[in-house]
């Protein structure tokens, strides 16, 4: 069986879809010339590329240090491209269509019934884990199935499993709270992106009324809906201290100088404040940041609405905690520097010049620091990890993950009078830390 592609071939039955494309006598037809075999699809989808995977993976030998991160992230892309080339079309598409979002509900599903909690003490039987949650047996064994398929949980007997440590993991908030929180609060979005753009015609995505907005009819944005939706609120910033976790940081030294570039010189007054965290959350990077750096002069000071500073429940007393939104006058004046993670992306260029402002505001010329940490998509050979935030982006947020062009133009606008001094980064690391002064 042949998919024949033949504009000049009428379907026997006339019919066709919004395509073009017809079905004839177990043929399918388009407006193109080209045939392709439906062998294809069950078909390796790389054979050739086979024997020069397996002769790099080797290259590492039997022990290799998996300790160490450049090993351990090199055998993963190459083992990442070896079931690439070894599925088939088919497989692929079933295990996209079928299996990884059938896998997202199991685990969400399992999770919230506190299987996960229960499980760590394994390994137990299906009947043990269901009279442990007091949950419904039957579904439970089906959805522990394909999790233990997928291979994150391990089948010991039969309906018996054992822990992982990705599902013990789970039960760590910063781990697990990622997949209710997405689940109910960001990902119809993405399922309905493609819905979207047919009715906009492709149009670039508006920000107030985007795909995020469409989705979940709303005029809310994400974060205005989730914290309008316990516990989704408090699930995402549980979350977005997993994504940061095990990442290069921009505060050690083989990253950024901390102490050229921020202690020396700094203003000693008891008043001055050497780092404001914009938009910081619960307070994660300014807590490393103390930790790291016990010593350092000035004032530490977390801001975020007063929604999000009001369910931090940890925190060292050294960081001021401070309620405010960054489209109104940035209240701490001449800052040594002005810190943001992962702010500016949520928020297309319009939003960030409004940021921005504000803090260009407060800046001291010649002082004053704005350091940006986040994702400098390279023109070739972008990560997946930052791939996949910008599709996160382009469906919640009608906004991007930026390229150095995108940074220049956004940051140097002559409205702000802002320049890039220096574009920061390590090996292994998705995100930059992008150093600008007033011009």
């Amino acid at each position: 069986m042949t998919i024949s592609i033949d504009s000049t071939t009428t379907p026997s039955n006339g019919k066709a879809d919004k395509n073009g494309v017809h079905i004839k006598n177990g043929s399918t037809v388009s407006e193109n010339n080209r045939a392709v075999d439906i062998g294809i699809a069950v078909r390796a989808c790389d054979s050739e590329a086979v024997p020069g995977i397996l002769k790099e993976i080797s290259s590492f030998g039997t022990s290799p240090p998996t300790d160490l991160d450049t090993t351990r992230l090199e055998l993963l892309a190459n083992a990442r491209a070896l079931v690439r080339a070894l599925e088939t079309p088919r497989e692929t598409m079933i295990k996209h269509n079928w299996a990884q979002p059938g896998c997202h509900t199991a685990i969400t599903t399992c999770y919230n019934a506190g299987v996960f909690d229960v499980l760590k003490g394994g390994p137990m039987t299906v009947d043990e884990i269901a009279k442990g949650v007091g949950k419904n047996r039957e579904v439970l064994a089906r959805l522990l199935k394909h999790i233990s398929a997928m291979g994150y949980v391990q089948e010991t007997g039969s309906d018996e499993y054992a822990p992982t440590n990705f599902s013990t993991a789970l039960t760590i908030p910063i781990i697990g709270d990622g997949y209710p929180c997405l689940a109910g609060g960001a990902l119809r979005s993405g399922l309905h992106f493609h819905e979207y753009m047919e009715n906009t015609n492709y149009a670039t995505p508006n920000a107030e009324l985007g795909p995020y907005q469409d989705a979940f009819d709303t005029k809310m944005n994400m974060f205005q809906y989730m914290v309008a939706n316990p516990p989704l609120g408090k699930q995402f910033n549980h979350h977005m201290g997993g994504y940061r976790q095990g990442r290069p940081s921009w505060m050690d030294p083989t990253f950024y100088p901390v102490e050229k570039q921020l202690f020396t010189g700094f203003d000693t007054s008891p008043d001055a404040a050497l780092l404001v965290d914009i938009g910081g959350s619960l307070g994660h990077d300014l807590e490393e940041f103390r930790t790291k750096y016990p010593d350092a002069p000035g004032r530490l000071v977390l801001q975020d609405l007063p929604e999000v500073i009001d369910t931090i429940q940890h925190l060292n007393p050294k960081i001021e905690r401070m309620s405010y939104d960054f489209h109104t006058e940035q209240p701490v004046k001449a800052a040594r520097a002005y810190y943001m993670h992962s702010v500016l992306h949520d928020w297309p260029d319009e939003v960030c010049k409004s940021i921005l402002k504000q803090i260009v505001g407060a800046m001291k010329p010649g002082y004053s620091k704005l350091l940006i940490n986040e994702n400098v998509i390279p023109d070739k050979g972008a990560d997946w990890q930052a791939t996949a935030l910008d599709m996160m982006m382009l469906t919640l947020f009608s906004s991007k993950e930026r390229t150095l062009n995108d940074w220049h133009q956004l940051l140097e606008s002559s409205e702000f009078g802002l320049k890039i001094v220096r574009v920061w980064n390590v090996q292994n690391s998705q995100e930059s830390l992008i150093e600008c002064e007033l011009a």
